[in-house]
């Protein structure tokens, strides 16, 4: 493993299939630390108590483990897991002194193949511009047999902001500029695990409904994150106050409540594959079967070519 008192990520760029303004992603979630962040982590602290619950059915031991993203809680106490590291954008994320802290990015991890039984992440790989890079960079660094498991926000959230904000400014402004970010969905997030060599991949998600006062006290919930717009392309101008006061007004009409209070929905993508190991299960070969599916439904195959008979 790399030295984790010195290793440093490169400087922040902007490759040509960049969606992210990495620099801006790290400023954001440093400026949300350094705020009242534990007012709005309850996504983080959900996902990860779902994260170490999932652990506990797996019965493994984890002697090292590296946990990318600090703004999730760290999993204390759990019988499972051995020594462990946190790695995040920058040195002024560290919201916890339990753990070793690393200042690297996802997507040039500093440490060396084979380093870690367990690499986690906590709602932190959304905002990655190479993510299919970084899957296999954490792939590569597990050992063999190695876990991945992780929480990342899915193409569900924020869907209601995004339309309105999208239909106010088509109306005001007669074009659109992103200010909700992408997100992978479930089919995307399997393929990209695939890709990545992960064995016995699996992918589920749960949808989180939060009400709130109005679109603005959610908007302010997702600056108190870290989740503001990181996107590059984004409008680096103030578009004014009518835009924001004809989105939230049809945030109300669509997705108020009838006690005034509005919906947003919050999609948790859990990931989850093995590090390839050849104690693992493995897909039987093509014509390899004993029992044929007609056999099991107690019915006659018909061969193709053949035409039934009467």
């Amino acid at each position: 493993m790399a030295d984790q008192r010195n290793s440093k990520p490169p400087p922040f760029s902007a490759p040509d299939y960049a969606v992210f303004d990495r620099a801006r992603v790290a400023a954001l979630r440093a400026r949300a630390v350094r705020g009242n962040f534990s007012e709005y982590s309850f996504l983080f602290e959900w996902a990860g108590r779902e994260l170490s619950e999932r652990l506990t059915f797996i019965k493994r031991n984890f002697p090292r483990t590296l946990l990318i993203g600090a703004r999730g809680p760290l999993p204390q106490g759990h019988a499972q897991i051995g020594d462990m590291v946190v790695m995040d954008l920058d040195s002024s994320l560290r919201v916890s002194d339990s753990a070793p802290f690393v200042t690297g990015d996802e997507e040039f991890l500093p440490f060396a193949a084979g380093a870690f039984d367990l690499v986690s992440s906590c709602l932190s790989l959304h905002a990655v511009n190479d993510l299919p890079g970084a899957l296999v960079q954490i792939r590569r660094c597990l050992k063999p047999d190695g876990l991945f498991a992780a929480a990342m926000f899915g193409g569900e959230t924020l869907h209601e902001l995004r339309a309105c904000l999208s239909e106010a400014e088509m109306e005001l402004r007669g074009g659109v500029s992103p200010r909700v970010s992408p997100f992978a969905d479930k089919p995307q997030a399997g393929a990209l695990l695939q890709r990545a060599g992960f064995a016995l991949p699996v992918v589920d998600s749960e949808i989180l409904t939060v009400t709130y006062d109005s679109m603005f006290r959610l908007m302010a919930d997702v600056r108190g994150m870290g989740e503001g717009n990181a996107i590059l392309a984004r409008d680096r101008t103030w578009p004014g106050k009518a835009l924001f006061a004809r989105a939230a007004q049809l945030y109300a009409e669509r997705y108020g409540e009838p006690d005034g209070r509005v919906t947003a929905s919050f999609e948790i993508l859990f990931l989850s594959g093995w590090a390839p190991h050849d104690s693992q299960q493995k897909p039987l070969r093509p014509g390899s079967a004993e029992h044929s599916l007609a056999e099991a439904l107690e019915t006659t195959e018909i061969k193709t070519g053949e035409a039934a008979k009467p």
